[in-house]
């Protein structure tokens, strides 16, 4: 049968996800009008497979069954075939997503979706083996098996009654809302959620879980149990965040040699990593040390943000300023005698097919060669690294093993030049480790993930250095000038290779905003005050619906779907409607004729039974949830040039939820920035606090009381403090 889409057509589209599999024997169809109307034409079931290009269980999936022709018969003949980047439409992976979990209480890519021609599913499950095995069924059989179903009209009917039910369910499970609350959560869900965080803790490796992996860093706990700790004192709040913080740090989730964090480890122990980098890791968990550093004043907090930063720089970064998407968890193995091979023989050179970690891994040998006798022992004695491997093929992914004062002892040198020698020794290996084939990188500079990392170096900048924010400011520029429309106030979500894709969701805009807005806090640059206000103002107008009284994950004027989600719990990426909310509430300090603070206000009380019931699977909502019931910590800088000592005090002071609002010294100044706001008064929290006696005037307000005005900004947070 020939029709309009009888061929793959991912060969079309410049996600590097969809164009892996543009050389399928499958006639993968893009997510879009043609492909939906051909599944209503043929009357036959879409097959929705939902991945993104650092999947590793996407690659199994595709070499084991989308490259075999069989396979492609049937999915070619008897359904509609729809590949999806995850990371392009996370709007169609959250709908399905949550179907999974709600079914099989599990989750994860690839995402395997049976739908109806109207887009409905009936059937749903992640990685299928080409074969039955462990209780999965094998895929080619499962194929025929529904295929056959679908053709009965008996079963048929059963299956559209099933589509039904599950639609009814993704309705209320993403899109319906409760009657609200009388009021708002109060200051007391901070302290139930960091109770939950405390009961989840893993007080033996670090870190949440208890059982034997996989393990995913929790950047969102951390925060919690930071800000719990800096309200209360209460140690064993922070004992669980800087144990959290020492075993991600000390462990294989982070790159030891270069850098940066893998997505997770399989692991219990944080030992081994899934190799995959993303971008949104090595964004949020760089303000968990950050914090971490100001909470401690422990100095290997900052370098491990500052490490990642440059990683991010180095290896993340579009020679134009945006942020790239990931890095792959598989790449080419080396050439290397002493490493064995897959099959357990001795390798005998050359080039290997992709393996996963192979960029990362060491042996003794390898290290060996880079390094002198007594340099390799050192180095190999203090991560681990050892003949019989803690990874495949004898080989060793890198953790911190020795403490540098046993290797000063052990080797009967002093604790500095151990020091010394090992930093040496990183960089050798780092150099010698760029000679590798590197992990494919997908270039996609997407919107949401670049508020996020744009947020990161805003923080790294007012904490480590204010050289930082230029890498922001770039990337905040780009992400400008190629997806965001001036003239229609709307942002696009993805950018690659100059072609521009998608309507922005509300984590686009929302994680955006955040960037900016901290960015403006970092900077004093009014612009990206403006931009964020520019975001927070289509919030309301795009993502806000009044009758339901929440923040919709998807743009009243986009693509209708079976339902339209709401984002409400953290997972790999904040929540989308707390970040929002949490914004929300800090933008209403500045313009006082926008909804901002009652739109916030009206969230919170919609989800408050939600937030009070399991803070923790709601950590964004429950942080937001207590600066509104507390008020928040305002401190507004009346200077033309921020003092270096001023930005020597933040940059120590721990201030969590703080907003930090530069203004011109004086009122004269005011009216320029009024313009590129697009206000017509002065926003509250600039009003009667100009610069005092010519020279640079800070004001102190948290809840809802104000010092009096100071020109030494110890005073004013001293204050904040006793208040």
């Amino acid at each position: 049968m020939t029709t309009p889409t009888g061929h793959n057509r991912l060969g079309d589209e410049q996600s590097p996800y969809l164009r892996q599999h543009a050389d399928n024997p499958v006639n993968w169809q893009p997510w879009d009008d043609q492909a939906l109307a051909e599944a209503k034409e043929r009357d036959v079931p879409i097959f929705l497979s939902i991945g993104y290009s650092a999947c590793h269980w996407c690659h199994v999936m595709a070499d084991e069954s989308f490259e075999d022709e069989a396979v492609a018969d049937v999915l070619n003949d008897e359904f509609v075939p729809i590949k999806v980047d995850r990371e392009e439409r996370p709007d169609l992976d959250r709908v399905y997503q949550t179907i999974c979990q709600l079914v099989s209480g599990r989750g994860g890519w690839p995402l395997s979706v049976w739908l109806t021609p109207e887009g409905k599913p009936f059937y749903v499950g992640t990685y299928f083996p080409p074969q039955a095995r462990q209780g999965a069924p094998g895929f080619l059989d499962l194929l025929r098996n529904i295929s056959n179903s679908w053709d009965s009209e008996e079963d048929r009917a059963e299956m559209e009654n099933r589509a039904d039910q599950w639609t009814t369910a993704l309705d209320d499970q993403l899109a319906d809302t409760p009657d609200p609350a009388d009021e708002t959560p109060d200051v007391d869900v901070l302290g139930t959620a960091a109770q939950a965080a405390l009961r989840g803790a893993d007080r033996e490796h670090g870190g949440f879980g208890s059982g034997e992996g996989p393990k995913f860093p929790h950047p969102g706990r951390i925060d919690l149990l930071l800000r719990t700790y800096d309200r209360s004192g209460r140690g064993e709040t922070l004992n669980v965040a800087t144990e959290t913080l020492d075993a991600m740090a000390n462990g294989g989730l982070y790159d030891q040699v270069g850098g940066g964090f893998h997505r997770y480890t399989v692991d219990r122990s944080w030992t081994v990593p899934h190799f995959e980098k993303m971008l949104y890791d090595n964004a949020e968990l760089p303000k968990s040390y950050l914090a971490g550093y100001q909470v401690t004043g422990e100095p290997r907090y900052a370098r491990i943000a500052q490490e990642t930063f440059a990683f991010v720089e180095r290896e993340l970064t579009h020679p134009d300023g945006g942020f790239f998407s990931t890095l792959d968890a598989q790449s080419e193995g080396f050439d290397d005698e002493s490493a064995e091979s897959a099959d357990g023989d001795d390798s005998e050179g050359g080039e290997a097919e992709r393996e996963e970690g192979a960029f990362y891994v060491w042996t003794p040998e390898q290290v060996h060669e880079v390094l002198d006798e007594e340099d390799a022992e050192l180095f190999c004695d203090r991560y681990g690294i050892t003949k019989r491997g803690n990874f495949e093929h004898g080989t060793s992914v890198l953790n911190i093993s020795t403490p540098v004062e046993e290797l000063a002892e052990e080797y009967d040198i002093d604790r500095a030049d151990v020091s010394e020698r090992l930093t040496n020794a990183r960089v050798a290996l780092f150099e010698a480790r760029e000679e590798r084939p590197r992990p494919p990188r997908d270039e996609k500079v997407l919107a949401g993930w670049n508020g996020l990392m744009i947020s990161s170096f805003a923080m790294g900048a007012r904490v480590l250095d204010p050289a930082l924010a230029g890498a922001a400011e770039r990337a905040l520029s780009f992400v400008r000038e190629h997806l965001w429309d001036d003239d229609a106030k709307r942002l696009s979500r993805r950018f690659k290779d100059q072609d521009v894709k998608g309507d922005g969701y509300l984590e686009d805009y929302a994680f955006l905003a955040r960037g900016a807005f901290e960015l403006y806090q970092a900077t004093g640059d009014v612009d990206h005050l403006a931009f964020a206000l520019d975001l927070a103002r289509v919030i309301e107008a795009e993502f806000w619906d009044d009758e339901k009284g929440t923040l919709y994950f998807t743009p009243a004027s986009g693509e209708q779907l079976v339902t339209r989600p709401q984002e409400l719990t953290d997972s790999s990426t904040p929540s989308s409607l707390g970040v929002a909310t949490d914004l929300l509430v800090d933008l209403d300090h500045f313009d006082s004729d926008a909804d901002f603070g009652d739109i916030a206000e009206r969230v919170l009380k919609t989800h408050a039974d939600r937030i009070r019931g399991s803070p923790l699977e709601h950590v964004s909502l429950a942080l937001a949830a207590e600066k509104f019931a507390r008020g928040g910590l305002e401190l507004t800088l009346a200077v033309d040039e921020l003092p270096d000592d001023w930005w020597e005090v933040l940059a120590g002071r721990y201030l969590p939820g703080a907003v930090v609002s530069q203004r011109p010294h004086s009122d004269d100044e005011l009216d320029e920035w009024l313009d590129v706001l697009g206000l017509d008064e002065v926003p509250p929290i600039w009003a009667g606090r100009d610069g005092k006696n010519g020279k640079a005037t800070v004001y102190a307000c948290e809840s809802f009381a104000c010092s009096p005005p100071q020109t030494d900004i110890r005073q004013a947070l001293d204050w904040a403090t006793e208040n």
